[in-house]
């Protein structure tokens, strides 16, 4: 197979040489265009002073003009577009090579009363969020965050197929976001679909067929003018009818006008989105599923956004002066193309909202997919029934380097508790967010970072970090007995893999330890699985009173005056602690 960076420095060269290539056509098209101006204004001005045969010359001149207009803003797009693939692939190996600072991180996404993701860096600076973000759309972007948060169990395995599947299409993948990005969008789709839905009709239906009939009236009279067979003065009365008619419509098509030039971008986006999805050759089930969802049985979505999208640009054409004075006195074009458009909106009303989200379901999964191509040895797990809920080889976090990451093998079964003691900077915090993060990939359809896995589903939930709240004038202790609160409820009807590192840090020591106890003997009779870094060593004690507690510990050497860690998680309790020596170390004492 391919490894990713080896595609992805192929594909530089290859969009390389193409936007060369298409550099050297539009300077070709630049040139051409101003010999063809020179043209028209030379063959214009012999035809004027000398002979009037070459006005074939300048209608021919102005003809290739405008071709090469044409031409040259084809080019242009394909240029952008394959600038936009060299600035994907570019982006890929920087983050490959650790370096993706610079791509969004979620922030907006953090909920520190979230089941998990506050505790395990799942947005914000250097997240996981920001490491595997490549949506293009707002919606997708949403979506992917809900999918990372959805704390969602079931149909695993259709979601890894999903993914491996998208995962293969690495082209149609960086087309699409291509495609995305080159559009920017000024309105939300949940602003455009509340905007549809409540859409109330202005101008009554008749009026097209109404405006085509005046439209004719308006071409017979210019005919018939133009033979004298009427005078001008019926024809400029005729012109004022119309634009006496356009004025009782006036304030309703403003009106609209304002509303549609915030979506007319988003439109113009999504259609070609659209396209790509429909013309794609899926396998999938579900992707299959979410294809079939934008196919009507006589016309496509993307005809149907494309359609709808040169309606607003028709629309957005009333700005120009010279259509709105005379296509509006003799062919009351802005009433005429408001009403084609509110016919749109009341005909498609009750679908659009299923297109858009078919749209953000291919940004959303085209990250995880990325995600995939970018790890070929990862591993997906599999999905069993049996007790072990974790089974796993090798388990590293996704983000640590890699040459310089420590792997555990990590074996737990379902209602066992772990109690991990440990020295500071021993390696527990970081354990216990790669089980945290590979339980959430897991559960999203990713692969893990292992050498193998097995995983009986479950629901995550973790108090890792609490912090204190000026606001609601709430102690640190409080904030987080009501995270124990929480996590106390939701088990009482749902299976939970808990993870707390270090319960009741804001209470003196022997409180901490009765109550530690007490708290951890009460999950331990609930049907949950989980994780408890301490240290307090008091409550390895519980292991002896039930089968279903185990300990397990991170420690730390000191070999000729410095600290060594082997990050390295083993059977038993620690007794090696370094808070002394990192004071005398440190001279702080």
């Amino acid at each position: 197979m391919q490894q990713p960076i080896q595609f992805y420095k192929e594909e530089i060269n290859n969009l390389n040489g193409d936007l060369t290539k298409l550099k050297k056509q539009l300077f070709s098209t630049r040139i051409l265009r101003l010999f063809a101006f020179l043209a028209i204004c030379f063959s214009t001005y012999i035809a004027i002073t000398k002979n009037n045969l070459l006005f074939s010359v300048s209608f021919i001149s102005v003809l290739i003009f405008l071709f090469l207009i044409v031409k040259h803003t084809q080019l242009k797009r394909k240029k952008n577009l394959v600038a936009a693939k060299l600035h994907i692939n570019k982006t890929e190996i920087k983050v490959l090579n650790g370096d993706f600072a610079d791509l969004e991180n979620g922030e907006e996404f953090t909920n520190p009363e979230h089941y998990f993701s506050n505790d395990i860096d799942l947005f914000g600076a250097g997240s996981f969020f920001q490491y595997i973000n490549r949506t293009a759309t707002n919606d997708g972007r949403k979506l992917l965050a809900d999918t990372l948060t959805n704390n969602h169990i079931k149909n695993i395995e259709e979601r890894q197929q999903t993914t491996k599947e998208l995962s293969l299409k690495v082209k149609w993948r960086q087309h699409f976001t291509a495609v995305a990005n080159l559009i920017h969008t000024k309105t939300a789709t949940t602003t455009i679909v509340s905007w549809i839905h409540s859409y109330q009709q202005k101008i009554t239906s008749f009026f097209p067929v109404f405006s085509l009939v005046f439209s004719a009236i308006s071409l017979i009279l210019i005919g018939l003018l133009s033979f004298k067979i009427v005078p001008f003065s019926i024809v400029l009365i005729w012109f004022f009818i119309g634009l006496i008619i356009t004025s009782f419509f006036f304030k309703n098509v403003q009106k609209l006008a304002t509303e549609t030039s915030k979506v007319k971008e988003t439109f113009n986006q999504y259609h070609q989105l659209l396209e790509l999805i429909e013309n794609e050759d899926f396998s999938d089930p579900t992707l299959k599923n979410k294809q079939e969802k934008i196919k009507l049985k006589l016309k496509k979505a993307s005809t149907i956004f494309k359609e709808f999208s040169k309606k607003l640009d028709a629309f957005d054409q009333r700005n120009n002066i010279l259509i709105a004075v005379i296509g509006n006195g003799l062919f009351l074009w802005d009433t005429r193309n408001a009403a084609k458009i509110e016919k749109w909106i009341l005909t498609y009303k009750n679908t659009v909202e299923e297109w858009f989200k078919v749209v953000a379901f291919f940004d959303a999964q085209n990250s995880l997919a990325n995600f995939v191509f970018n790890k070929p040895n990862y591993v997906f797990p599999t999905i069993t029934s049996e007790k072990t809920t974790l089974n796993t080889v090798n388990l590293g976090h996704p983000l640590l380097d890699a040459t310089k990451r420590i792997d555990n093998d990590f074996v737990i079964d379902n209602e066992q508790f772990f109690i991990v003691t440990g020295a500071n900077m021993a390696g527990k915090s970081t354990f216990l967010r790669t089980v945290s993060l590979a339980i959430v990939m897991a559960n999203c359809g990713l692969p893990i970072c292992a050498e193998k896995i097995k995983y009986s589903p479950i629901k995550l939930i973790t108090s890792m970090r609490t912090s204190d709240s000026l606001n609601d004038d709430e102690s640190y202790f409080y904030a987080e007995l009501k995270r124990l609160k929480f996590i106390v409820n939701e088990i009482k009807t749902e299976n939970y893999f808990i993870i707390l590192d270090e319960i009741l840090k804001g209470t003196n020591s022997k409180d901490k330890a009765i109550g530690s106890k007490k708290f951890v003997e009460k999950l331990n009779k609930s049907k949950s699985t989980g994780i408890i870094a301490t240290h307090d060593v008091s409550l390895c004690d519980l292991a002896t009173e039930y089968t279903t507690i185990k300990n397990y510990y991170f420690d730390a050497e000191i070999i000729n005056n410095e600290l060594h860690f082997d990050y390295k998680m083993k059977n038993g309790v620690c007794k090696n602690m370094n808070a002394s020596f990192l004071l005398k170390k440190m001279e702080i004492v």
